[in-house]
């Protein structure tokens, strides 16, 4: 692998950079506070901006690691951060990335998260070197499997009460995709945002 960290790239409708400090409202106000965002996630809302604006730092600090990736989200036709997409976890012995995403309710249904990790995709394999992309879900919240689907994620199994949300334990379903996949195409949509091309 080549860790290349946290770059800024972009889609048509989308800028993925690094974290600002300046972003704290707008992830508190667009996702960050929202308890249907972190439904099936294992973070509760966040109450006030400043613990939005210490996690922030956090993020910040971490840039410092070259194997850090994690940007925000930013819609163009609007300038405001709208959701986060990140690697949550490395394997370096099989050059592996687990991603993980959230969004802001307003933004659901648009395609916008296919278009980010579309684009995270092609960086991921291209730049950094990876050669294995995996996701999970909760069972229970399939919409999440459909954006993992239509970026070329294939389904890999069901984990029987092998992690926890904020709705207790709760089963996973795992989909990867590898850079052989994504290279011949054969399992890889040609959707908004996860065109090899784009």
């Amino acid at each position: 692998m080549n860790h290349t960290g946290t770059k800024r790239l972009e889609t048509e409708r989308l800028i993925l950079r690094k974290f600002e400090l300046s972003d704290a409202q707008d992830m508190f106000d667009n996702w960050a506070a929202n308890p249907n965002v972190t439904k099936y996630l294992i973070w509760q809302p966040y109450t006030n901006v400043n613990d939005v604006r210490a996690y922030i730092q956090s993020c910040i600090d971490g840039y410092a690691s070259g194997s850090t990736y994690n940007w925000v989200i930013e819609y163009k036709e609007n300038g405001q951060a709208i959701g986060s997409i990140s690697v949550v976890e490395v394997k370096e012995h099989i050059h592996c990335a687990t991603v993980g995403y959230c969004l802001s309710e307003a933004y659901w249904r648009r395609g916008i998260m296919t278009e980010a990790f579309g684009r995270v995709i092609k960086y991921l394999f291209h730049e950094a070197g990876f050669n294995r992309i995996e996701s999970t879900h909760n069972v229970n919240n399939p919409n999440s499997g459909k954006v993992m689907t239509k970026c070329g994620l294939q389904y890999e199994g069901t984990l029987r009460q092998a992690g926890v949300s904020n709705q207790g334990i709760i089963d996973h379903v795992v989909r990867a995709i590898l850079t052989e996949d994504y290279d011949s195409g054969e399992s890889f949509p040609q959707t908004l945002g996860c065109t090899k091309t784009n």
